[in-house]
Parts: structure tokens; C-alpha cells; sequence
């Protein structure tokens, strides 16, 4: 065994960096399905916002209309909102935030507003923090440094584009009907208005096809485009439609004339619908994507821990034959040198002897056992009977 230490040695050396790559790789993976875990939770709670920005919108434009305001749609979804919060707002950081936002929602259902821009004002404050709050979300829940580039281009159209579309499109909708009760002399300052809201709502809308068509390029989902290519065609041509319908032309007397408010109003709420699908569907492949990223990185862990099981094998292999070897040396009884057949009365013989005795002379006679001695005669005991020289022969 006196070779046993330094193959010791050599085992604890090789061991070491072993067990220091198989942690840090399981570490890493880990890591990288704690990140996407959380990334589902920011999916779940931007589902819940697009539920509130919905019902907020069609309450802005009710409001700023002078019509009922649809108040169970909107309770339900900061309802919904809440629980939601209340389960993931701690995590994503967010409690804050919702809080400021409910409570500015729940101040319009409770403020009654004398003038349609007024309301038009309040309501747009509480889009703004809504939107802001999509920002925390995506940022607190890591969607925005996702890396794979399909989920992270699907991540910034269901997270901010559309979300920005569906706001602008109230926004324009309600400035055509307020522009309507302006006076003459405000048509300047409604046709700037008018043209920026437009604006607002077919830039993010043509950065959201851009980013889905990047998304559908650049992934290895077989469904992925299927899904997303009809409610995307759905979408861009509401907001096509959107646009043609709030476009200021040249009046008659005047030299500008405004939009419909009824077919702006049309076209707004088809934007609405189309946008709730595509966000839902969009949501709803993030999701799929990263659970299929974290079943992935569950094999991986798997992986890792067989190969650190052969890495461990394969580096102490010289060790374990080693102690096998000694063991089967050691676990039998060893011979004790110069061990020999049995004797004539039932003992051993030294090593070599009963050969020597077993040789004789051409004549039959035995041959001694060594130079010098005679032949054993008589019956004296085998120790005594080879006492002479060669001489005595």
C-alpha cells in the first residue's frame, strides 16, 4: 500500500476541479431558469394590464363622449389587476406603482368632469402612469434582457408597442370628437393635435409588424408564424384604416376639414379588438417559449450531473483499479516462503526437497539430496540419514 498516498493525492487534486465545473455549471442553469420563471411571471402580469388598459380606453372614450362609462368592465379588470399584483408585486416590484394607478383610475370613476377636455386630461394622466407601469414590469421581470432574440422582439411588441397603440388610438379617437366642439379659432391648434395622435398611433403599430416579422424570422417555433401572421395581417389593417379615417382634408369654406368623429370612432374600436387577440396571442407564444426554455435547461441539469459522474469515473479510474488490485493481493492467506508438499509422515517438507529425494542412481539406488552426501539408509529419520560426506559413498 505504499503507493496508496500519492494516488490519493492525485484523486483529491483531479476531484477539486470537478466538483468546481459541475457547480458552476449547475449554477449557471439554475440561474438562467430562476431568470425565465420570473420572465413567466412579468407574462402573467402583462396580461392582466392589457386587460385594464382595454377597459381604461373604452372608459376614456365614454367619458370624453358624454356617454355611460362602462364601470363593471373596468372594476373587473383593476380587480383582476390586483390579484394578480398582490401576487407577483412583491417579486416584480410593482406594488407601488399599481397602487398610484388604481388609485388614480378610482378618482375618475369617483370625479365628475364638467368639460370633455378636462376629462379628456384626467384620463390621459392615468393611461401615462398605466404605461409606465408596462415599463417596471418588463424591466423588474427581466423580459427586456431576454436573450433569445424571438422572445425578446415578441416581448417588446406585447409589452410596449401594443400597448401604446391601443392608448394612442382612444387618444385619437377622442381628439376627433373634441375637436368637433372646438371653436374656428382653435383649428390650427386641433389639426397639430389631430396629426401628432395619428402619428402616435402607426409609428408603434409599424414597429410592432417589424419586430413580429424579426420574432418569426429568428425562431425555431414551428407554430410560431402560423399564430401570429393572420391576427398581425388583422391588426395592421385596422390601423391602416384607423389612419385613412382620421386623415385632415381640405373643407370646402374653411381650407381644413376635420375627421368623422362616428368613423374614427368605428375604426378605434376594430383597433381595439384586433389588438386584444394579437396581444394574447403574442403572450401566450412568450409563454410557450420559455417553458420550453426551462424544460431545456432542466435536461441540462441533468446532463450536467451525469457528466460530472464520468468526469469523477474517468479521473479516478487509476485510483479504483489501484485499491481493487490491493485488495485481491490481501485477501487471501499468503504462502510462507519455502513451503513445500507434504512429507512422509504428513509434513512439509522444506521447498525443493521431495524433488531431490524423488532423483536416484542409474542402479535405483536414491540419489543424495546434495554434493558430498550418501545414499539414506535404515530406517533413521530423513533429518539424520544424509549426515556423511560423499566420501562415506
Amino acid at each position: 500500500m505504499a503507493g496508496l498516498l500519492p494516488r490519493l493525492l492525485l484523486a483529491v487534486a483531479l476531484l477539486v476541479p470537478t466538483l468546481v465545473l459541475s457547480v458552476q455549471a449547475w449554477r449557471g442553469t439554475d440561474e438562467k431558469a430562476t431568470f425565465a420563471e420570473q420572465e413567466r411571471a412579468g407574462i402573467e402580469y402583462l396580461r392582466a394590464l392589457g386587460q385594464v388598459t382595454l377597459a381604461l380606453v373604452d372608459a376614456q372614450s365614454a367619458a370624453v363622449a358624454g356617454q355611460p362609462v362602462p364601470r363593471d368592465a373596468l372594476n373587473r379588470a383593476i380587480a383582476e389587476g390586483g390579484a394578480v399584483d398582490a401576487r407577483l408585486g412583491a417579486e416584480l416590484r410593482t406594488n407601488e406603482r399599481w397602487a398610484g394607478v388604481r388609485a388614480k383610475i378610482e378618482s375618475l370613476s369617483d370625479r365628475s368632469h364638467t368639460y370633455p377636455e378636462a376629462t379628456y386630461t384626467a384620463y390621459n394622466e392615468a393611461t401615462d402612469l398605466l404605461l409606465a407601469l408596462y415599463a417596471k414590469v418588463r424591466d423588474t421581470s427581466g423580459l427586456v434582457r431576454d436573450p433569445d432574440p424571438d422572445s425578446y422582439q415578441l416581448q417588446d411588441s406585447a409589452g410596449e408597442e401594443l400597448p401604446e397603440s391601443i392608448v394612442a388610438a382612444g387618444r385619437l379617437a377622442d381628439l376627433a370628437v373634441l375637436a368637433a366642439t372646438r371653436p374656428q379659432a382653435e383649428l390650427v391648434r386641433t389639426a397639430g393635435e389631430l396629426s401628432n395622435a395619428r402619428a402616435e398611433v402607426l409609428d408603434p403599430a409599424h414597429d410592432l409588424v417589424t419586430n413580429l416579422q424579426l420574432a418569426v424570422d429568428s425562431t425555431d417555433s414551428g407554430t410560431l408564424g402560423g399564430n401570429l401572421l393572420g391576427e398581425l395581417d388583422a391588426y395592421q389593417q385596422a390601423v391602416e384604416a384607423l389612419g385613412a379615417a382620421a386623415v385632415l382634408t381640405a373643407g370646402a369654406t374653411a381650407g381644413t376639414a376635420l375627421p368623422d368623429p362616428a368613423a374614427v370612432a368605428t375604426a378605434r374600436a376594430a383597433v381595439h379588438s384586433t389588438a386584444a387577440n394579437l396581444s394574447a396571442t403574442v403572450l401566450n407564444e412568450i409563454d410557450q417559449l420559455l417553458e420550453a426554455r426551462i424544460d431545456g435547461l432542466g435536461t441540462d441539469r441533468l446532463v450536467t450531473v451525469v457528466a460530472g459522474v464520468l468526469l469523477f469515473l474517468i479521473g479516478h479510474a487509476p485510483l479504483l483499479i489501484f485499491l481493487v488490485s490491493a485488495g485481491r493481493r490481501t485477501g487471501g492467506t499468503p504462502a510462507a516462503p519455502g513451503d513445500g508438499p507434504p512429507g512422509p509422515g504428513g509434513d512439509r517438507e522444506p521447498a525443493g526437497r521431495a524433488a531431490t529425494v524423488a532423483r536416484r542412481w542409474p542402479d535405483g539406488t536414491p540419489e543424495p539430496p546434495g554434493p558430498g552426501r550418501a545414499t539414506p539408509t535404515g530406517d533413521a529419520p530423513a533429518e539424520k540419514q544424509w549426515e556423511h560426506s560423499g566420501a562415506a559413498r
